[in-house]
């Protein structure tokens, strides 16, 4: 019988205001997070989705926020967080905000404009610090190169269960797209390569291995090396393709 989770998932990118008509932002389109959104509602799971901004629909069936900056996406994290069982921080939040926001457009009036960037909280490393032991954190990494050296760096920075690797120079993948691929690389070392499809079933490959494979704590951050055909054998995870 489904036990159901309360699950807190993050979206989207955040956007950093520059003057009244600017913004700094990055090019996520919130297609993963609210891909797990949908997932994770029809598994019959409690879900919470912390969105910036989209052009995407609501999904239905979950508490949705809406928020526009990384400390806004923070504070409402931070609201749902100690309720979560399986927290999935997907959203882009924009490491760094301008340090003085001008009340007035800036007009064009020099070849050069200088910007003081300060830095943001960073919500996942915090979430690290406080959860407790029986909570599942489930980071993303968007990398253009050193992907999993990256990717095992921040996982063990973070105190994180698991971390979802997207390369994203790669064509037709990541932002924007509605394909993914994704390397699944845990705390205790295994790694399986989600082949690229669909973001609503890497989303289903995701959820049921995060659901279904225990970790060994005494193994934590060692990156023993699994092979994605080992790992499937070893968890009997082929099925959670269909």
């Amino acid at each position: 019988m489904l036990k159901r989770k309360n699950i807190l998932i993050t979206s989207g990118p955040t956007q950093e205001p520059v003057d009244p008509v600017r913004f700094y932002s990055n090019y996520s389109s919130g297609k993963m997070g609210y891909a797990l959104a949908r997932v994770c509602v029809k598994a019959g799971h409690r879900v919470t989705l912390v969105s910036g901004p989209t052009g995407l629909p609501k999904p239905s069936g979950c508490r949705f926020v809406q928020v526009q900056t990384a400390r806004e996406m923070f504070k409402a994290v931070l609201r749902f967080f100690k309720k979560s069982d399986i927290v999935f921080k997907v959203a882009a939040v924009a490491d760094y905000r301008l340090k003085h926001i001008s009340p007035k457009k800036i007009k064009k009036t020099h070849e050069t404009m200088d910007l003081t960037f300060v830095k943001n909280p960073d919500i996942l490393k915090h979430l690290g610090h406080i959860r407790r032991s029986d909570q599942i954190l489930v980071g993303f990494a968007a990398e253009t190169h050193k992907g999993v050296e990256y990717a095992r760096k921040k996982l063990k920075e973070k105190n994180l269960d698991w971390i979802a690797l997207n390369v994203i120079d790669k064509k037709n993948v990541g932002f924007g797209s509605d394909l993914n691929e994704v390397t699944l690389i845990s705390s205790d070392g295994k790694k399986i390569k989600i082949p690229r499809q669909n973001k609503d079933e890497v989303a289903k490959f995701i959820l049921r291995t995060v659901l279904k494979v225990e970790l060994d704590e005494s193994h934590r951050f060692d990156f023993k090396r699994y092979s994605p055909i080992s790992f499937m054998k070893l968890f009997n995870l082929s099925r959670f393709k269909k």
